[in-house]
C-alpha cells in the first residue's frame, strides 16, 4: 500500500488542540478558545503546523509520539495503534499462547521476542506500514496480524468486526472519523482548580 500524505494534516489538528489545551488550562478564569491567540500571535497555528510537518519529515516516529502526547498527556481515555511500537513484554503471551494469530507472523515476532528475556525489545503495532497513518492496521487484524491481544479483539467475531472491515476497505472513512474524534476529544472541558487530581500513576486514580 502506498504511503499516505495525510499524516501531517491530521497531526496538525491534533497538536493544535493539545497545545491550546496545555497553554490555557492554567487560566481558570479564561475560557478555552481555538482563537485565543488570533490577535496576540496570529501566526501561531501556521507556525505549529510547519514545525510538525518538519518534525515528521525528519523522524517518522514523531507522528506516533505526537498522537500519544495528545491522548496520554492531555487526556486518559483513548488508544490508537496505526503507528508506533510495543515492547515484547506486552505481546509475548499472545505470540506464544494464542491461536488467533497468523503463524508466520507469530514466528517472525518470536525472533524479536524470546520466551524469556528481551522484555524491552520492540515490534511495530502495524507490521505492514509501521510509520504511516493508514488503514493497514485494520487489514492486518482481518489477517490475524494484530500485535497485541487487545488489538486482535477488535476483529474476533464481535460487534466491532464491521467497523474493522469498513476501515480496511475505505481509508477515507478512517481518516475522517479519526480526525473528527480527536478534535472532539480536544474540546472536552478540562478539570481545573480543585476539580480532578494529578495522578501519581497515570493508569489509575490516586
Amino acid at each position: 500500500m502506498a504511503p499516505l500524505f495525510c499524516v501531517p494534516s491530521v497531526l496538525t489538528t491534533i497538536i493544535k488542540s493539545c497545545l491550546l489545551f496545555s497553554l490555557l488550562v492554567g487560566m481558570v478564569s479564561a475560557q478555552l478558545s481555538s482563537t485565543f491567540y488570533a490577535k496576540s500571535c496570529p501566526n501561531a497555528l501556521s507556525t505549529i503546523k510547519s514545525a510538525i510537518d518538519s518534525a515528521i519529515s525528519s523522524e517518522a516516529r514523531m507522528g506516533a509520539s505526537l498522537i500519544r502526547l495528545h491522548f496520554h498527556d492531555c487526556f486518559v481515555n483513548a488508544r490508537i495503534h496505526s503507528v508506533g511500537q510495543a515492547s515484547c513484554r506486552n505481546f509475548r503471551t499472545r505470540i506464544y499462547n494464542e491461536t488467533n494469530i497468523d503463524s508466520s507472523y507469530a514466528t517472525s515476532l518470536k525472533s524479536v521476542c524470546p520466551s524469556t528475556g528481551g522484555d524491552n525489545n520492540l515490534a511495530p503495532l502495524d507490521v505492514t506500514t509501521p510509520t504511516t497513518f493508514d488503514n493497514a492496521y485494520y487489514t492486518n487484524l482481518i489477517n490475524k496480524k494484530g500485535l497485541l491481544h487487545s488489538d486482535q479483539q477488535l476483529f474476533s467475531g464481535g460487534s466491532t468486526d464491521s467497523i474493522v472491515t469498513t476501515y480496511s476497505n475505505n481509508v477515507g472513512n478512517l481518516i475522517t472519523d479519526f480526525a473528527n474524534a480527536m478534535v472532539k476529544m480536544g474540546r472536552l472541558s478540562p478539570l481545573t482548580g480543585t476539580s480532578g487530581q494529578i495522578r501519581k500513576n497515570c493508569r489509575k486514580a490516586n
